[in-house]
Formats: C-alpha cells, sequence, structure tokens
C-alpha cells in the first residue's frame, strides 16, 4: 500500500464526513455538486458542470499523450432515515448516505488532488455522477454527451463492499452488477362487502394468488443454471376492515443478466398477470419498465485493475456477482472499463450492509483507495 500525505487523508476524512451530514438525492445534489467543483478548481482542474443535471466533471492534461481515462464516483444519498449514531451523521431527515457515496466522492477528491500534483502522460476525468440510486444518473450524463465532451479511453468505478474486508478487492472479467426492471399491476375488479363476496370480483385474492405464480417466473421458466429474480416488494389494497377493495396493486422488481431472460421475465410477467386477473373475473393494467443493463467489465481493463492492485499489496479475490444493479452499466455500454469492489467490512462491532439505516462508510478504506487510484492512472498514463 502506498504511504500517503496524513495530512490529504485527515483532510479527505473530513470531506467524507462534511458531505455525509449533507446528504442530497438524486437529480438534487446542488451543494454537493458546488463543493466537487470548488475543491476541483482549486486543485487546478478544468470544471465541466450540468451533464446529467447535477454532474461534475473535473479534467486535467500532463504531458503529450493523447489517451484519456475517467474515474467516477456517484454522489447521492438515499431516502433513509439515519440512525447510525455517529457524530456526522445526517442534518436532513429522510436523507442518508447510507451506500458510501460520500466516501466515494472524497476518495476520489483526494485522487485528483494527488494527480494535481504527479507527473503523467495523458488526461484523467473525475466523473461526479449523480442519482445513482434508482434514477439513472449515469444514463442522463452519456445521453448529455459525456463522452462526447469529455472522451476517455477507459472508465473505472470502484464501489465499497461490507462484505469483504478492507485490503481485498474483486474485479470480475464480464459480470459484476445485474440488469433490473420494475413492474406495477394494477388488478381491478368489482367492491363489495365483506360478508357478501359473491356480489363481487375480489382483486385481493387475484393480486394474492398472482404473488405465488410469479415465482413461477424463476423456479419454472428460468433456467436453474441462469441468474433470474422476480420479488413482489409493496401490495396495497383496501381501507376498510368490511369492504372488499375495486382496485389492488403490486409493485416489485426483476433482474437478469442475460437480455434474453429479461425479455423472457417481462414476457412471462405480462402474461401470467392478465391471465390470473382474468382467472378472477378482473383486468390487469401492467406498467414495467427496464431501468439498468447488466453491468459488464471489460476483461482486458478488469486485468489491470487486478494487476494493479495485487502489485499495491491487495488481495485480489474472486466472487459472484450481484443480482443488485448499478448505472455505471450506461457508460460500460459506451466506453471499456470496469467496475469493481473494495472490502469495506469493519472489523470489530456493527457491520451494516449497503442500504441498512445504521450504515456509515468505513473510513480506513480511504487511503487504500486514493492510493488506488493513483497507481490506476499511473498504470493508464505512463508518467513521461
Amino acid at each position: 500500500m502506498r504511504d500517503l500525505p496524513a495530512p490529504l487523508i485527515a483532510q479527505a476524512v473530513e470531506w467524507r464526513r462534511q458531505l455525509h451530514r449533507n446528504p442530497e438525492l438524486g437529480f438534487q445534489e446542488h451543494q454537493t455538486a458546488d463543493f466537487i467543483a470548488a475543491r476541483l478548481a482549486e486543485f487546478g482542474y478544468e470544471v465541466r458542470r450540468g451533464l446529467g443535471r447535477t454532474g461534475v466533471v473535473g479534467s486535467l492534461t500532463k504531458g503529450s499523450g493523447n489517451r484519456a481515462i475517467g474515474i467516477r464516483a456517484d454522489i447521492d444519498a438515499l431516502p433513509i432515515t439515519e440512525a447510525s449514531g455517529a457524530e456526522w451523521a445526517s442534518g436532513n431527515p429522510g436523507k442518508a448516505h447510507a451506500c458510501g457515496h460520500d466516501g466515494h466522492t472524497a476518495v476520489a477528491l483526494a485522487a485528483a488532488r494527488l494527480l494535481a500534483d504527479t507527473p503523467f502522460d495523458g488526461t484523467v476525468r473525475f466523473i461526479f455522477q449523480p442519482a445513482e440510486e434508482n434514477e439513472g444518473g449515469g444514463r442522463a450524463m452519456v445521453e448529455d454527451g459525456l463522452f462526447a465532451d469529455c472522451p476517455v479511453d477507459a472508465v473505472y468505478a470502484l464501489h465499497n463492499w461490507p462484505g469483504l474486508p478492507p485490503g481485498t478487492l474483486v474485479a470480475r472479467d464480464r459480470e459484476m452488477m445485474a440488469a433490473f426492471g420494475t413492474f406495477e399491476i394494477r388488478v381491478i375488479g368489482q367492491g363489495a362487502h365483506g360478508a357478501m363476496p359473491h356480489e363481487g370480483a375480489d382483486t385481493l385474492l387475484a393480486v394474492s394468488q398472482l404473488v405465488s405464480a410469479l415465482q413461477s417466473i424463476t423456479s419454472r421458466n428460468v433456467s436453474p443454471l441462469a441468474s433470474a429474480v422476480v420479488s413482489v416488494t409493496q401490495i396495497h389494497g383496501g381501507d376498510a376492515w368490511n369492504v372488499l377493495p375495486e382496485t389492488a396493486v403490486i409493485r416489485g422488481t426483476t433482474r437478469w443478466f442475460d437480455p434474453a431472460i429479461g425479455d423472457l421475465i417481462e414476457t412471462r410477467l405480462r402474461k401470467l398477470a392478465a391471465s390470473v386477473a382474468d382467472g378472477f373475473g378482473c383486468t390487469a393494467e401492467i406498467v414495467y419498465e427496464r431501468r439498468y443493463p447488466s453491468t459488464l467489465n471489460t476483461p482486458e481493463n478488469a486485468a489491470l485493475v487486478r494487476r494493479v492492485a495485487a502489485a499495491g499489496g491487495f488481495s485480489v479475490v474472486d466472487a459472484p456477482p450481484s443480482m443488485a444493479a448499478e448505472d455505471f452499466a450506461f457508460m460500460l455500454n459506451e466506453v471499456p472499463g470496469c467496475y469493481f469492489w473494495m472490502g469495506a467490512g469493519r472489523e470489530t462491532g456493527d457491520n451494516p450492509g449497503l442500504h441498512s439505516p445504521r450504515f456509515d462508510f468505513n473510513d480506513a478504506l480511504i487511503p487504500l483507495a486514493v492510493g488506488f487510484w493513483l497507481d490506476l492512472a499511473l498504470a493508464e498514463l505512463r508518467a513521461p
């Protein structure tokens, strides 16, 4: 591991905690973006704002090389009420950095500061992306011309991973994170008095059967050797003890890697919703959205990440891909690159997972991640 300047790491920890105190949700990261842009300008970077609404890109060119790399950090928080008990806990009720994006941002800023004083040959671009959590900020930046205005030959992103110890890194050759979709199925029937159900068409009975039927997609339509998830996460219907409601709604999420399986899931979900509802004398209105594609690493870039990590003292391990999703996928659909996990588990005490109200980024990861970004940038942009 690199021996980094202690004052810089202390500053990065303070940046991280300041960001943690002031979380902002997707596409609302105005103060966060102002903070990032101000730091980048102080370091001597050319700052580009407005890509993806609240995105920020800092670019720095040195030497005569024409190669450029991108280092992406996500900056948004989650709509969660924090329960970490940290001194620097969220000061914005109902919003929290419960996924560690505050740490990703602070690490990228510290790496940008180091590279400002380090010789290299080419261009480094630090991409601070909004709205990673469900709202597709990565897609928005790409659609706004991220790689047309700020071209790169490769793009990289890290995510802290509490399930692994610090000093551990995972960079798979292809699948890292799943594609995901969302669905809402509104079942419409005929309301009735709860004591006279035969006079209506029971929507709650229909959605109860539908929840079970949807599980047949993964158990009976998808190969056991493939990866797929269909999860119902919400059921809404009725307001009174003695009334069968006219409508009931279920919502949920789907996950897959293979696009053909994504097509199959949607097709079967639509058919099951329509047929089950019809079987109970009801109709179904279906809204299905495919949100993020699969996050697929370029093998050559993943191999470089593993080599740099191993040379820097990391324990490089293999692990299965995650069925969670990541909108860095939109960037990887445009240019080669690699998304990887860095272990961030706490050795003692509580170790909450990502998106837990008790989650707080492990600051022990900061020097490790800063040193890695420096090593990777220098590997891509060899010093003159």
